[in-house]
């Protein structure tokens, strides 16, 4: 009996193990029932080809070659001619009592710009009022040697003596005059306040003053700063790379990115001898005549040098670039496809032409209607 007990329980534990891995293995086959088919990756496929039906709608036609100068383009900025600006000085020391110009105003030569409440007025004029007594007395006393040396009362030297006293008062008196209308003050009627002019024409670049403040005199930093805008600077960087094709006197086209339609002729005048050792590139100054002074200090602008060799370029019809996303683009048929490449384009040409700088070789074929050509494939 025990021995039948024994072999149904060791029966029971076989067939529940047996049943386990049966569950096991059905939950396996279900997993890998549900997992994904493998990737199949095709290789060999180009997304810049494009096939569009009807491709004979799209002419094609040859790019050409096309010479000119070599040409570098850099970014400056509008900076006033230094040799055209002149600092406004003041003459008397004392406190800013007016101010009659501002920061960017337009002024002309002799035009009142600020007043001073000076103190040096005051002692100016004190030496002014000595120098006139003594000069009123020297020419009496001159007056007076004569009449004696007329009437042999007074020896020649004695005379020569009375006339240089007069000489020297009258020097002394000039010298006090000319210093008071030096500091802007009438000596037949002196006041305290000191009138600083302009002593240019032009546009006022800086300011340094404010009313209430103190001013020395000849000393830094000046009250006004007056610059001649006729003639500005475009200080444009040059890297290390293209310093072979920048020499002085070379011709440039000057663009304001707040004038875009216009297009401003100047010229190299100096290249700086020391490069920026961190970006290695040179500062390089242009000249531009500015009569309108349409170009303003700081303003932002691009520079295109042009060279003495020319180089070939290619050329192709406006109408077979496409711009898309910050780029240019043109097609090129391949067979019964049509290939978008990038290319550098740059200036415009006569008779509706494009030149291209770099993507694109003279005698390669190209689409010449490229907008429809993109339209059309983004319609499919």
């Amino acid at each position: 009996m025990k021995r039948n007990g024994v072999g149904v329980l060791v029966l029971v534990m076989l067939g529940t193990s047996l049943a386990g891995l049966t569950g096991c293995k059905e939950r396996q086959a279900d997993a890998a029932a549900q997992a994904p088919p493998p990737a199949k990756v095709i290789s060999g496929v180009d997304v810049s080809f494009f096939a569009v039906e009807h491709p004979e709608w799209y002419p094609i036609v040859t790019a050409t070659e096309y010479e000119a100068p070599s040409q570098l383009s850099v970014t400056g900025t509008v900076f006033p001619d230094i040799a055209r600006t002149v600092p406004v000085i003041s003459l008397a020391s004392g406190r800013i009592v007016d101010i009659r110009a501002r920061l960017g105003d337009t002024v002309k030569k002799g035009q009142l710009l600020l007043r001073v409440r000076s103190d040096d007025i005051s002692g100016g004029f004190d030496a002014y009022r000595k120098a006139v007594s003594d000069e009123l007395l020297a020419r009496k006393q001159l007056d007076r040697a004569k009449q004696l040396y007329e009437h042999g009362a007074i020896a020649l030297g004695d005379l020569e003596v009375a006339q240089d006293s007069e000489d020297d008062a009258k020097t002394t008196l000039d010298t006090a005059s000319e210093h008071l209308r030096l500091l802007g003050s009438d000596p037949d009627n002196p006041k305290g306040i000191v009138d600083i002019l302009a002593p240019v024409s032009g546009v006022i670049t800086d300011q340094e003053v404010a009313n209430g403040a103190s001013v020395q005199a000849y000393s830094t930093p000046n009250p006004f700063t007056i610059s001649d805008l006729t003639t500005v600077w475009i200080v444009c960087d040059v890297y290390e790379n293209d310093m072979a094709n920048v020499r002085v006197g070379q011709p440039a086209d000057i663009k304001l990115n707040a004038y875009p339609n216009k297009v401003l002729k100047g010229r190299i005048s100096n290249i700086g001898s020391i490069l920026d050792p961190n970006i290695r590139t040179a500062k390089v100054r242009i000249e531009v005549a500015n009569p309108v002074e349409m170009m303003r200090p700081g303003m932002f602008a691009t520079a295109t040098l042009f060279g003495k060799e020319k180089q070939t370029y290619t050329a192709v019809p406006a109408s077979a670039i496409v711009h898309l996303h910050d780029r240019d683009w043109v097609f090129i048929p391949v067979q019964e496809k049509f290939k978008r490449i990038q290319i550098v384009s740059g200036e415009q040409l006569p008779n509706n032409m494009q030149e291209i700088l770099s993507g694109l070789q003279p005698g390669q074929q190209v689409v010449t209607n490229a907008i429809n050509l993109q339209n059309a494939i983004d319609n499919e």
